[in-house]
């Protein structure tokens, strides 16, 4: 089986050794991804923001494998204060809902403190 790995260009991935996703047959795997915004290597200190972005980057790197978030069949999500999590869900209902994968929901430390969201997908491929 062949595997292709995805990058978004962002400097973390070279620095630390990852991609940001890696298509393994029909499967896509996609790196927990936060709510930078590589094009400008910012990042907003409102969580509802940095979950749009990480749906924003996590969109990018699964169009380029050849899926969607429709495909999206597992997601993980990190937040080192769990309190913030309700009010990220219109945010992951807009970009999951149709999809509805299993889902887990981890409170932990990120690498940053300005990172208040971290999030992982897994898709299979329909098309």
């Amino acid at each position: 089986m062949q595997r292709q790995h995805i990058s978004s260009g962002s400097p973390f991935e070279a620095q630390i050794g990852y991609s940001r996703a890696v298509v393994a047959g029909d499967w896509v795997f996609v790196s927990g991804t936060t709510g930078f915004d590589y094009a400008t290597m910012s990042i907003s200190d409102d969580v509802v923001q940095q979950a749009e972005q990480c749906f924003l980057n996590i969109q990018a790197a699964l169009q380029q494998a050849g899926a969607s978030l429709d495909d999206v069949v597992r997601v993980n999500y990190v937040l080192p204060d769990a309190s913030l999590f309700e009010a990220c869900w219109p945010v992951l209902r807009k970009h999951l809902g149709r999809a509805r994968p299993a889902a887990m929901m981890v409170s932990a430390g990120l690498l940053d403190p300005r990172m208040k969201i971290e999030v992982e997908v897994t898709a299979l491929k329909t098309r």
